[in-house]
């Protein structure tokens, strides 16, 4: 039975902890725990069922709690996104799933949140004080059943036209443990599968298919029902396994689990995410004229 998680760490939880070609730490920052985990051999990649590279895990107290703009844990993560990002050069913010289903809406509620700046240039931006902003362009690529169009060709093209330095995601995940949902962050500059944490996985969109930098920024906001299932009755029998399976997917439908406050944890959550990824992109202005922008 395979337990369907987006989380790099809870891979490695189900493996244990010993893995050759990975590479953990943890520590305390600005209030939140932090998981380091970096993965460097194709090997044991396989092994975790992720792509090579860094995956940075933020436990956070319960977003449905009130976030305030100056909170340490906005700070915190805004230093994890901006280490990863390049230093100068426009930067692409893409706003990953479908606004009209709230489990799904992380995506697009933080990218419209996020100050679009590419625009403002010349004697407008010297004029309003704005010419310290670093340039950034903001796109919500909705799914492939509403424009026809792949979310990895959409941003193809407009990367092709915009030339930006690097691109942050943002997409809805999904955990195998009740307890993460709306309290961790993954941050991870190995880009992400759009759909593949409700088992409709499409065309990755990371370095190597867009060409630039991707880094992907997520919060789990389902769990899989039958993972959730094998998971809190624990059991190994195949027979049961399949009696299981076949109780909770009748004919393969796929179900998740999501909290029935999801909509205050997308509406706490966007707001936390979108705020970090203000922050780390626009380091030459104060906190207080950064809020005033937004």
């Amino acid at each position: 039975m395979e337990r369907r998680t987006d989380l790099a760490v809870e891979e490695r939880e189900l493996l244990g902890e010993d893995i050759r070609g990975v590479e953990y730490s943890d520590e305390e920052s600005g209030g939140l725990k932090i998981e380091r985990l970096r993965i460097m051999t194709e090997r044991a990649g396989q092994l975790l069922r992720k792509p090579v590279g860094t995956y940075i895990t933020a436990q956070l107290p319960p977003l449905t709690d009130n976030i305030r703009d100056t909170d340490s844990r906005v700070k915190a993560l805004a230093d994890e996104i901006r280490r990863l990002l390049p230093v100068n050069g426009l930067v692409l913010v893409a706003g990953l799933g479908n606004v009209d289903i709230t489990p799904d809406a992380l995506g697009p509620k933080t990218a419209s949140r996020v100050l679009a700046t590419r625009h403002i240039t010349g004697e407008i931006a010297r004029s309003t004080g704005l010419d310290r902003l670093r340039a950034v362009a903001v796109l919500n690529t909705g799914v492939t059943g509403q424009t026809g169009i792949e979310t990895g060709e959409l941003l193809q093209g407009v990367i092709r036209n915009i030339r930006p330095s690097a691109m942050i995601v943002i997409d809805a995940l999904a955990s195998r443990r009740l307890e993460r949902l709306g309290c961790t962050v993954q941050i991870s500059d190995a880009g992400i599968s759009p759909g593949a944490g409700v088992g409709n996985r499409r065309t990755r969109i990371d370095s190597t298919t867009m060409g630039i930098p991707v880094i992907a920024v997520g919060v789990p906001t389902v769990v899989d029902a039958l993972t959730l299932a094998f998971d809190l009755l624990d059991i190994e029998d195949e027979r049961q396994s399949v009696e299981l399976s076949e109780s909770i997917s009748p004919q393969g439908r796929t179900m998740v689990v999501t909290p029935k406050e999801i909509d205050l944890l997308i509406k706490r959550a966007s707001g936390l995410i979108s705020l970090s990824i203000n922050m780390a992109l626009q380091t030459d202005i104060d906190t207080e004229d950064l809020l005033d922008l937004l």
